[in-house]
C-alpha cells in the first residue's frame, strides 16, 4: 500500500469499526457485528504505535458513540450529546494508544501472540475505566450490553458483564488472528482460530440457565405522558393521574394473589409528602389494588435540593419504605461545577439539583406464599455493576427480585429505552434474578432469570402488565467474583505493557545496523 494512502484507509477502517459496533446495539440488534468490529479495530491498532493508535481509536469511538448516544441530545441540543460522545470516545482512543504502543513492541520482540492478548484485555479495562470515571463514570454501551440475544449472554452468570465483554472481544481477536493467517499464510493455520472463535461464541448458549423459584404475582403500570420530551415535567399531575388510572384498570383484572404493583421513575413528580392531593391520589391507587405499591417520586428534600426516590406504600398508613437513588446522573440530575459549564451551554440550567442516597433499597413484600424482597434501582443505575451486586447482596437469604424503574420520556422515540432494557436482561442473567423493568413510556416488561422476556410493552403507550416472576435466593459465580475479572484483566494488561518495554529482540544482520525483524507470523 502506498504510504500516502495508508492513514486515510486506516481512518476509513476505524469509522467502519465504530459503525459496525453501533449496529450491534439496540435497536438495530445485530449483535454478531460486535466481534467483527473488535477484529477490525484490533487489526488497525495492534501495531500502529501510540500516536496513530490514539487517533484510530478516537475516530472509531466517535463513529460508535455519536449515533449510539444520539438520544442524549434530542431535547437538550447537540452540545451535551457531542460532549458526552467525545468523552466516551477518548477512552477508546486511549485503548488504541495502549494497544498500538505495546502491540508494536511485542511484535518487534517476536512475541506476536502475546500482542493479540492486548485486544480483549484492553476492552475490559477500557470499559472499567469509563464506567467509573469521571464523576462515577458512564457505563453505557459496553460490549456486554449488545449481547442480550447472543449465546454469549450466558457468560454473565459466571463472569458478569465484564466477562461478556471479554468473550465478545476474544471472539473478535480470534477472527483477527484467522484473518492474519489468511493474509500472510500459511492459510491452513487460519482454521484453528476460526474454529475457536465459533466455539467461544456458541458454547455458552449450550448452558441451561436456572429459572426455578417461587412464583409471585406482580403487576406493573406504564402510565405514559401527554407528550414526549422535557415538557413532561410541566405535566406532572397528568402523569400521576395516568398511573392512577392505569392501576385502577389493572385492579379490575388482577388475580386474587397479586402481591405487588410497580410504578416507574417520575410517576409522581409531585411530592406526595408535601402535597396532600398527590398523597390522596397515591392512596387511591394503592387501595384499588389492595397490595403494596411501589411509586417513583421526586421529593423536595433536603432543603434546597431534590431526591429521586422509590417509595413502597403498603396500605397500613405508616411511613412508606424508601430508597433514594444512589447514583444521580451528572449533567442531568445535577451539574458538577455548574457555573463553569454554564459558560458553554444554557442547557446546564436544565439539570436538577438531586442528592444521592446512602444505602441500597430492600423492600419487604408479603405474599400468599411468604415474604420476599423487591430490590429497587432507578434508571441508569442498572448499568453500574457494583450497585447491582450490592443490591442483590442486601437481600441476604430472603428470596428476591429486581425492580428497574425508569423514565424514558426525555429521550423520545429513540433507541435509549431498548438499550436500557437490554442491560436489564443481562443483569437478570448475571444475578440469577427476575427483573420487573418499568418505564413511564416504555419499553417495559418482565424478565426471567435466563434473560427471556414476557409482557413487553410498546413505546409511548399506556399499558399495564401482570406476570408471575419467580423470586430466588442464592448467588451466582459472578456475584462471588465481584470486580475481580476487571482487576485481573487490568493486572494482565499492565504486565503486557510493562513487558513490551523489556527484552526487545533485535536480529543483527552482518554489515548492517541493528533493526527489528519483520514478523509475518501472527
Amino acid at each position: 500500500m502506498p504510504p500516502a494512502l495508508r492513514l486515510p484507509i486506516q481512518l476509513v477502517g476505524a469509522v467502519v469499526a465504530g459503525l459496525l459496533l453501533w449496529l450491534a446495539f439496540p435497536d438495530h440488534d445485530l449483535w454478531f457485528l460486535a466481534p467483527v468490529a473488535v477484529a477490525v479495530l484490533g487489526g488497525l491498532t495492534l501495531r500502529a504505535g501510540a500516536g496513530r493508535g490514539l487517533l484510530l481509536g478516537l475516530v472509531a469511538g466517535l463513529a460508535f458513540f455519536v449515533p449510539t448516544l444520539s438520544w442524549s441530545g434530542i431535547y437538550v441540543g447537540a452540545v451535551p450529546w457531542l460532549a458526552l460522545a467525545t468523552l466516551e470516545a477518548l477512552y477508546l482512543g486511549v485503548q488504541g494508544a495502549v494497544t498500538g504502543f505495546a502491540g508494536r513492541r511485542l511484535a518487534e520482540a517476536g512475541r506476536t501472540r502475546a500482542a493479540y492478548a492486548l485486544v480483549p484485555l484492553g476492552w475490559v479495562v477500557q470499559e472499567w475505566a469509563r464506567s467509573s470515571t469521571p464523576y462515577g463514570g458512564f457505563p453505557w454501551a459496553r460490549l456486554a450490553f449488545s449481547q442480550a440475544d447472543s449465546p454469549l449472554a450466558a457468560v454473565a452468570r459466571y463472569l458478569g458483564a465484564p466477562g461478556v465483554t471479554f468473550a465478545v472481544a476474544l471472539v473478535g481477536t480470534l477472527l483477527l488472528l484467522a484473518a492474519a493467517f489468511l493474509a500472510r499464510g500459511p492459510r491452513t493455520r487460519a482454521v484453528v482460530p476460526a474454529v475457536l472463535a465459533v466455539a467461544v461464541l456458541l458454547t455458552p448458549g449450550l448452558v441451561t440457565l436456572p429459572t426455578d423459584g417461587r412464583e409471585v404475582a406482580v403487576g406493573m403500570v406504564q402510565g405514559n405522558v401527554p407528550s414526549a420530551g422535557l415538557d413532561f415535567n410541566a405535566q406532572r399531575r397528568a402523569v400521576l393521574d395516568n398511573h392512577v388510572a392505569g392501576t385502577e384498570a389493572l385492579a379490575a383484572r388482577a388475580p386474587g394473589d397479586l402481591s405487588l404493583v410497580v410504578w416507574p421513575e417520575n410517576s409522581s413528580d409531585i411530592d406526595p409528602f408535601r402535597n396532600a392531593d398527590a398523597a390522596a391520589q397515591v392512596q387511591r391507587a394503592q387501595e384499588s389494588v389492595g397490595v403494596p405499591l411501589v411509586v417513583g417520586a421526586v421529593l423536595a428534600e433536603p432543603v434546597g435540593a431534590s431526591s429521586n426516590v422509590s417509595l413502597l406504600y403498603d396500605g397500613s398508613g405508616a411511613e412508606p419504605q424508601r430508597y433514594t437513588k444512589l447514583h444521580p446522573v451528572p449533567f442531568a440530575e445535577y451539574i458538577p461545577h455548574r457555573q463553569f459549564f454554564r459558560m458553554f451551554t444554557p442547557a446546564a440550567d436544565l439539570a436538577g439539583n438531586f442528592v444521592a442516597g446512602d444505602s441500597v433499597g430492600v423492600f419487604r413484600v408479603p405474599s400468599a406464599t411468604g415474604e420476599y424482597a423487591a430490590l429497587p434501582t432507578i434508571c441508569f443505575e442498572v448499568a453500574y455493576d457494583q450497585l447491582m451486586r450490592d443490591s442483590v447482596a442486601a437481600a441476604g437469604a430472603t428470596p428476591s427480585l429486581l425492580l428497574v424503574q425508569t423514565n424514558n420520556a426525555t429521550f423520545g422515540y429513540s433507541a435509549e429505552s431498548e438499550q436500557q432494557f437490554a442491560i436489564s436482561r443481562i443483569r437478570a442473567i448475571e444475578h440469577g434474578r427476575s427483573v420487573v423493568h418499568v418505564s413511564t413510556v416504555g419499553v417495559s416488561g418482565f424478565i426471567a432469570p435466563d434473560g427471556s422476556v414476557s409482557g413487553r410493552t410498546g413505546l409511548f403507550t399506556a399499558e399495564q402488565g401482570l406476570a408471575r416472576p419467580v423470586v430466588r435466593t442464592g448467588t451466582t459465580p459472578s456475584d462471588h467474583l465481584g470486580p475481580w475479572p476487571e482487576r485481573v484483566a487490568a493486572a494482565l494488561l499492565l504486565a503486557l505493557v510493562a513487558g513490551s518495554t523489556l527484552g526487545r529482540r533485535d536480529v543483527r544482520v552482518s554489515g548492517a545496523p541493528d533493526r527489528p525483524t519483520e514478523d509475518h507470523t501472527p
